[in-house]
């Protein structure tokens, strides 16, 4: 996929569909079931990471996070974690051009109704919608004031 043009400022970036769980190197494609009550929640956040294990280390040590088998993608390694029952997310390398930072990902209901909501109110986009796995399909986008927000869901 390419990347749409991005302002001059350096702001993280987050797995483009070569970081998804699609391509691992496991036996069969994970898929995701939406959870209705968690609509609105940030159950996801990407982790960029100059240093992935040295991250996945310290968030295990500091926080109590934790961490699920890794899997290859054609990026690098990605590191799932949880903290709770309902959120977790991802270390994995930074992009070339990627400064490290991270992206939190928000459960929507529809991503690509939410996409094309978020930038009827201003957002600017960053990623359109691409699906990275079975129920699951992401956008990112920049919200006014110049946070980044992802959308997931169906």
């Amino acid at each position: 996929m390419t990347r749409p043009q991005q302002p001059e400022q350096q702001t993280p970036t987050t797995p483009s569909p070569q970081h998804s769980p699609q391509h691992s190197s496991s036996a069969g494609p994970p898929s995701h079931v939406p959870t209705r009550g968690l609509y609105g929640h940030i159950t996801h956040t990407d982790f960029a990471s100059s240093d992935p294990l040295a991250t996945k280390d310290w968030c295990a040590k500091v926080l109590g996070w934790t961490f699920k088998p890794s899997f290859s993608t054609p990026g690098g390694e990605y590191h799932l974690f949880t903290y709770s029952d309902t959120g977790g997310g991802g270390i994995r390398p930074t992009e070339s051009s990627e400064m490290p930072g991270s992206v939190p990902f928000v459960h929507v209901a529809d991503a690509s109704a939410a996409f094309e909501a978020a930038l009827r109110e201003g957002a600017e986009e960053i990623q359109p919608p691409t699906r990275v796995m079975e129920g699951v399909t992401i956008a990112i986008v920049r919200a006014p004031g110049g946070v980044t927000v992802g959308l997931s869901g169906p």
